[in-house]
């Protein structure tokens, strides 16, 4: 089943807040093997200026993964995720995600193509802060490898 392209351009409703933990950052800094004392300690943050311990830079992927799940799981769009390779990601910051934040995300697709016999699907997950402040934009693409 290929993917179906009026969905281009679909924003889904904001998620429920996130709320970063100081645990949840030096987890995810141990897992990837991220030794920057900033995303371990909070004084060494804040020597840095920050609030409180930074998380690496590709920490927003346990949020945005978890919002992800609204396209996903749309039964219009058809994606079956038993077939989903994934293909780029990239991030472009306002600002560093910190200890405290509670972040909130917005899910839009940007692109759809069928090639090939493959879905190409790439979205953008817009980050802010309870405030609404920009905090980063996530986008993603998945392949939605074909039966064939």
């Amino acid at each position: 089943m290929s993917l179906d392209p009026s969905f281009v351009g679909r924003t889904y409703p904001p998620t429920a807040p996130y709320q970063v933990g100081r645990e949840k950052i030096r987890e995810f800094a141990a897992a990837i093997g991220a030794t920057d004392p900033a995303h371990h300690d909070p004084e060494a943050a804040r020597a840095l200026g920050h609030p409180d311990v930074v998380a690496p830079p590709t920490f927003p992927v346990v949020v945005t993964m978890a919002a992800s799940r609204q396209i996903i799981e749309d039964p219009a769009l058809g994606v079956d995720y038993s077939r989903v390779v994934h293909g780029d990601q990239r991030f472009a910051y306002t600002r560093p995600v910190v200890a405290g934040d509670e972040l909130v995300c917005v899910n839009t697709i940007e692109e759809i193509s069928n090639r090939g016999g493959h879905g190409f699907l790439t979205t953008r997950t817009d980050v802010r802060n309870a405030a609404g402040e920009p905090v980063v934009a996530v986008w993603s693409k998945i392949v939605v490898r074909g039966e064939a």
